[in-house]
């Protein structure tokens, strides 16, 4: 039984979500005391509970704790099974955190799997679903894996409603990678997304973008959700490369002017652009536990988060395998081998 503490690092859900996965490819059964005790409203809410629900479902595990607020979850897997899973977060909670905890699992499945998860899309503190098909889910493939994911309905905070569907075909052994540079730019262009709120907030976080980054023309898209799957607004900046993509979200407020939101989103696409980094720093944080089960790769990033900091430390309580982070002036670099 690996004993973990929650506590540890940035003290989030990740700690909780990587070592569902791991538990789950690894067969090693894990206990988990401090959930999220660093956060406002610690222990497992809504989109936690979905993942610790589907990682049970899919692994058929023994659990104990799974219940809202709890903070102590013991997690014993078993064979991982393919199939057709639907899970339901009931709130705005983040759909593509959920996937994630089992999509890399499913990779070691006995078969195909297809995966339903209705929730949050578009929310604060999670990937949008633009940044797994554009960013994450293009790296895992040039390791192996055969994923798709497509968006059916856009799901905004604090309503949710959204949904998204994963196919996952079965690949036990990723291909390692290394991504030092992101070689020269293929494209880049900015879109503002409204739904149930006026066009005008979309068109603004455009302009302001079209002046920020010297943008005009197709670079800047306007995309009008349907009112029922509003309220919400979110602008995306894709910056596509030879050998990597990166997305930067944020997402409107309210009492947040759509200029602001517009700032926010450039402040992280530039650093990125400025560092010459290949990944930035969310990226960062979830391409190493891929690497882990590669038994090696390496990458360049903008940022080494504290997140991605403390990623590193759970890994390594899984997997034979040493994570080494570099920080350097202006990127950072960071490297996976395996020690067995």
């Amino acid at each position: 039984m690996i004993e973990l503490d929650g506590a540890v690092g940035e003290g989030g859900g990740q700690i909780l979500r990587s070592a569902l996965t791991l538990s789950m490819i690894t067969g090693q059964a894990f206990c988990i005391k401090n959930i999220r005790a660093g956060r406002k409203k610690p222990g497992l809410l809504r989109q936690h509970l979905v993942a610790v629900q589907a990682a049970t479902q899919i692994s058929g595990a023994t659990v104990t704790g799974a219940e809202l607020g709890s903070q102590t979850l013991v997690f014993a897997p078993k064979a991982i099974k393919g199939g057709d899973y639907q899970f339901a977060i009931g709130s705005a909670g983040s759909c593509t955190l959920v996937l994630q905890t089992v999509m890399l699992a499913l990779l070691h499945a006995d078969g195909p799997s297809t995966v339903r998860i209705s929730g949050g899309t578009h929310n604060p503190m999670a990937p949008p679903a633009q940044f797994l098909q554009r960013a994450y889910i293009p790296l895992l493939r040039k390791m192996g894996a055969d994923i798709d994911i497509e968006l059916l309905r856009s799901g905004f905070y604090p309503a949710g409603g959204g949904c998204i569907v994963a196919t996952i075909a079965p690949c036990p052994q990723l291909q390692q990678l290394t991504l030092m540079e992101r070689g020269e730019r293929v494209e880049g262009y900015a879109e503002g997304i409204v739904a149930g709120l006026p066009a005008s907030i979309a068109l603004r976080e455009l302009e302001c973008v079209g002046l920020g980054m010297n943008w005009t023309g197709d670079q800047l898209r306007m995309r009008g959700l349907p009112g029922e799957q509003g309220p919400g607004n979110a602008l995306l900046i894709t910056l596509e490369y030879e050998h990597a993509t990166e997305v930067f979200c944020a997402f409107g407020e309210k009492m947040v002017r759509a200029e602001t939101v517009a700032k926010d989103a450039m402040h992280e696409a530039r650093r990125y652009i400025a560092s010459q980094a290949a990944v930035g720093e969310h990226l960062a944080d979830q391409l190493m536990l891929p690497m882990a089960l590669a038994g090696g790769g390496s990458f360049t990033a903008d940022v080494l988060s504290q997140h991605a900091i403390t990623n590193a430390e759970i890994i390594g309580r899984f997997l034979p395998v040493a994570i080494t982070l570099e920080e350097g002036e202006q990127r950072s670099t960071c490297t996976v081998r395996a020690t067995a």
